[in-house]
């Protein structure tokens, strides 16, 4: 084809498709509409103080059962620019270019001066409204009439110029007529509750009036880390109250953030209880004064899920829907310095305020044990005064290292839960590293505690604390160890009888890793048919089976023992198996559960029969 036959066309755009797409997929709520009006009109205001610092700058909003309004003291749009910016979708007069006195290559410089840069804004109006009328009047063309816009949401639009009077200075004017399934979004209650939500921290007057005049103003009373205070005590109560009416806890503690070179200021407060490291936190962010996302989780690295923020900023980038932050350069350097900040915040108070450490610690000792994995100063300053669970209870690493020289440290909990008693009655000192990020951190200790020696656990150790007993013992005790074998061995375990410390433990527990790795491999496989089946079965090993140990030092143990009755013997080493598995606090099987209720309830059965 030649490019003399070429013809250009344009896009028709179908605006109520347009407009369901935002509500469905670019918005969360319809409530959106209202922030969208404020922010237009903050934009207006920000345009015309550029021209005149000394204007106006007021934003009042009248809520009403059949129309809501929004009028400022903004720059106001001539005739030209409603054609320019209204009647075209997507374009925001803040990157316009052409235009009057203050045109679109100013705008366009200033671009970060206006909260709004998408074009889009006035369309969430349609969320509520099938009708907008914009009155507006140019106050960088004073001569030029005011001029109404009416749209519709079939996409139809008129535009007429009134003479000066129909407003009385420059700025616009916004009605909306709602839908009924709109109307809720459009009340008085509800408006005052939209504007204050996203409004409290404007910079600019804003008021709402219902339709008896009745004026509320919605904010106008500085955020308290920018108000001044008459000492540091009244200015950690005012980020306290604040934090209280504004995410309903009292912190403790307030971390104030300044970042000039991005205007961004506000408080980062420690959350009083612990929460779960998977659960991030929702923080409250404000561009310019309004409120951008509640639920801003981007702002902090991950490990700071101990706190909630509240921040006002100049220079962060929005995403189109205006509800999240959009993640370049600038916010990762942002989310770097405040982590920095808050970090600082812990080196301080290690230093200054022990007993707020302690506090932290016994609350967020999670956070901190993630936080010291990769920060050496931290892990200088903080590992010994963090809680582990050990063989003394739950205590601080410097406590436990005092005394005991060499840390003995389980890979998983099952193993700490398996060889706790016995080595606390050995003396011996262990830590249990089955949680998350506490191995690796015990194995840092020798950095912090020069002389201290940490060894993982070998099942040996233990084992070398069960003494062998006497042969004439082990011979009396040969038909219940029998059929004390026969009972276990559908459990791939073993039996053996030893004497060990505590003397109350009647028996023990002791599965290796290759033994539990060996019973998830039969688990799955008879959980599994065909192909993945056979390939289980062929990964089989020789794995050492799990072995029942039985404290022959114990009373009870030794009764059992000279049991001649064989249903009798079977009932015990059920109940003594079933209470080895319950002191282990391993995830029982179904068989083990059986074997479990079995036993209560035949030794309940063999008391009864005693009784009688």
């Amino acid at each position: 084809m030649s490019d003399d036959a070429q013809t250009t066309h344009t896009f028709q755009v179908d605006l109520r498709g347009l407009v369901d797409l935002l509500s469905h997929h670019l918005y969360s709520s319809p409530r959106v509409y209202l922030r969208e009006l404020l922010q237009n009109a903050v934009d207006a205001i920000t345009a015309r103080q550029a021209l005149d610092p000394t204007a106006p700058a007021r934003i009042t909003v009248r809520a009403g059962e059949s129309r809501l309004t929004v009028t400022d003291t903004g720059i106001g749009l001539t005739e030209a620019d409603v054609h320019r910016f209204l009647a075209t979708i997507g374009r925001s007069s803040k990157r316009a270019s052409g235009g009057g006195p203050l045109d679109g290559e100013q705008l366009a410089a200033s671009r970060s001066d206006f909260i709004g840069q998408f074009g889009i804004g006035l369309l969430a109006c349609f969320v509520v409204a099938d009708e907008i009328t914009v009155l507006t009047r140019s106050a960088a063309d004073p001569s030029a009439p005011a001029v109404e816009w009416r749209g519709t949401s079939d996409g139809r639009y008129t535009i007429s110029t009134l003479p000066g009077s129909a407003l009385p200075g420059p700025g616009t004017k916004v009605t909306l007529v709602p839908r009924a399934d709109g109307a809720e979004w459009t009340r008085h209650d509800r408006v005052v509750a939209l504007a204050r939500h996203y409004g409290s921290l404007l910079r600019h007057e804003v008021d709402v009036t219902d339709e008896r005049g009745t004026v509320t103003r919605v904010n106008g009373t500085p955020p308290p880390w920018q108000a001044p205070h008459a000492s540091p005590t009244a200015r950690r109560q005012a980020l306290a109250d604040y934090c209280r009416r504004t995410f309903d806890f009292v912190p403790l503690d307030s971390i104030e953030l300044d970042l000039p070179v991005v205007g961004l200021r506000g408080v980062a407060y420690v959350l009083p209880t612990s929460v779960h490291p998977s659960r991030q936190a929702g923080h409250r962010v404000h561009l310019k004064g309004m409120l951008l996302s509640d639920q801003a989780p981007e702002l902090l690295p991950e490990w700071a899920f101990f706190v909630r923020c509240v921040v006002d900023a100049d220079s962060l980038r929005p995403t189109a829907s205006r509800e999240a932050l959009y993640e370049d350069e600038t916010l990762a350097a942002i989310r770097d310095t405040l982590g920095a900040r808050i970090r600082d915040w812990l080196t301080g108070i290690s230093a200054s305020d022990p007993a707020l450490l302690h506090q932290f610690i016994a609350v967020h000792h999670l956070a901190v044990k993630a936080l010291a994995r990769y920060d050496d100063e931290l892990l200088r300053l903080l590992l010994p005064w963090l809680p582990f669970e050990t063989t003394d209870g739950q205590v601080t690493l410097d406590e436990f290292a005092r005394a005991h020289p060499v840390v003995l440290v389980t890979q998983t909990v099952e193993e700490f839960r398996q060889v706790a008693p016995i080595a606390a009655a050995a003396g011996l000192g262990v830590v249990n590293g089955g949680y998350a990020y506490d191995r690796d951190l015990v194995h840092r200790l020798p950095e912090v505690r020069p002389g201290t020696s940490v060894v993982d656990l070998d099942p040996a150790t233990v084992t070398a604390h069960l003494d062998a007993v006497d042969p004439a013992a082990e011979l009396a005790a040969a038909a219940f160890l029998h059929t004390a074998r026969e009972v276990v061995a559908q459990f791939d375990c073993d039996v053996v009888l030893r004497a060990f410390h505590p003397v109350s433990a009647p028996s023990l527990l002791l599965d290796n890793r290759e033994a539990r790795h060996e019973r998830a491999r039969g688990e799955l496989a008879g959980q599994t048919d065909g192909l993945w089946a056979d390939i289980l079965g062929s990964l089989r090993s020789e794995a050492p089976r799990a072995q029942l140990v039985l404290n022959h030092l114990n009373p009870l143990v030794r009764r059992a023992a000279s049991i001649g009755e064989h249903g009798l013997a079977v009932t015990a080493v059920e109940a003594l198996y079933g209470q080895a598995l319950l002191l282990a606090r391993r995830p029982l099987r179904a068989s083990e559960s059986a074997l479990l209720n079995r036993a209560f309830i035949g030794l309940l059965d063999h008391a009864m029969h005693e009784e009688g």
